[in-house]
């Protein structure tokens, strides 16, 4: 393991700005609202700002407050990649490591505002060591150049991640496709991993499920038509031809920028604008993850390697999820039970959306001490 810090060389901020000085745009949308995608209006002011006035040394300060290293691991293949991660351990003696992993079009962003109450809390009890690492393909860590670096062999990677930290026993918490590698790993390592907390479980439905829907329930399917119907034109680009759409996402910023914005329009409770629940500074920090390692491509291969072929194994480790209601997927608590057999913890918080450590930070914290507390 190799002490890192980040540091981006001045010339690729000053090629950033030149870039967004000199951008090529689009006509407006034919229609008012986000309706066909990012408007216009606001593409045009969110990367004045970046150009203009965003810091990025103030988001690498932040980054460098906690420690960090680069570990290669194979994931039980035959390439190795090298893994940037995030470790920082609570001053608490019996703290609980807790590993905690994005998914796209997140980073390691997302947990910076949660490591804090995470590792120091009002209680001692309820402290953790926090493990965060960048996805292979993502953020600072390195690119894969060979397949197979799918949802399986990541969560693979964790294990060998945590056993080389000397961490026998731990949480894992993830949303997206972290939710995916996270409950892989229940089922890869369960004599390591002490529960798992999701925020984005998937399971398939009962075989047998005459179980009426609750109005909840009812809704939630609903939503999850209109998704599929209408939200998916990223995952079927990335998941068909990442190398086509990673042309366009590493040579221009104003492209990446929408293409990650306008999911964070899409999938927060933000009441219509992402900055209601985002600070413009959050949402950037996000994006330059993208933009300054150039990885438009690598992260959409992730899709590639594993939208097709989602597996459901059964995860017999205990199990806590916390459903958010503006979340992409939200299934009935039963079909949960059929893939989740130790489901111990199970809460519907009335506000927050796909990126909850973002939205929702305090609630995110405490369904988390509140889960783990039955574990530890």
């Amino acid at each position: 393991m190799l002490g890192f810090r980040v540091e981006v060389p001045q010339s690729d901020l000053d090629d950033l700005r030149e870039r967004l000085a000199r951008a090529r745009w689009p006509d407006a949308s034919t229609v008012q609202g986000w309706a066909q995608g990012v408007p216009l209006d606001y593409a045009r002011e969110l990367c004045r700002y970046w150009e203009q006035e965003y810091d990025w040394r103030r988001c690498e300060a932040e980054l460098n407050s906690f420690p960090q290293f680069i570990t290669g691991l194979d994931g039980g293949g035959d390439d190795i990649v090298d893994v940037h991660v995030l470790h920082a351990r609570s001053p608490h003696t019996n703290a609980l490591p807790l590993l905690l992993t994005h998914g796209w079009p997140g980073s390691m962003v997302e947990f910076i505002d949660v490591i804090g109450p995470l590792t120091d809390p009002p209680d001692p009890a309820d402290a953790f060591h926090v493990v965060c690492p960048s996805l292979p393909g993502y953020g600072f860590s390195g690119k894969p150049v060979n397949p197979g670096w799918g949802v399986e062999r990541i969560a693979t990677a964790w294990a060998q991640l945590m056993d080389r930290l000397g961490y026998s026993r731990y949480g894992a918490q993830g949303g997206d496709w972290g939710s995916m590698i996270t409950a892989a790993l229940g089922t890869g390592a369960p004599e390591n991993v002490a529960g798992i907390h999701l925020t984005m479980p998937l399971a398939l439905r009962p075989e047998r499920d005459d179980r009426p829907l609750s109005e909840a329930e009812r809704a939630a399917a609903a939503d999850r038509k209109a998704f599929l119907r209408a939200g998916t034109g990223y995952s079927a680009e990335q998941s068909t031809r990442p190398q086509t759409v990673g042309y366009g996402l590493v040579d221009s910023p104003v492209g990446q920028c929408s293409w990650i914005v306008e999911k964070f329009w899409d999938w927060t409770d933000c009441a219509g604008h992402p900055e209601n629940v985002i600070s413009r500074d959050r949402l950037l920090d996000n994006v330059m993850h993208y933009w300054l390692p150039g990885t438009g491509a690598s992260s959409a291969r992730l899709y590639w390697e594993s939208y097709a072929s989602r597996r459901f194994d059964t995860v017999d480790v205990p199990t806590g999820v916390t459903l958010f209601p503006k979340e992409l997927v939200r299934l009935p608590r039963h079909w949960l039970e059929q893939r989740f057999t130790d489901l111990r913890h199970f809460s519907t918080p009335e506000t927050g959306g796909h990126f909850a450590s973002l939205e929702q930070p305090d609630v995110f914290v405490d369904e988390l001490r509140t889960f783990f507390r039955t574990v530890r």
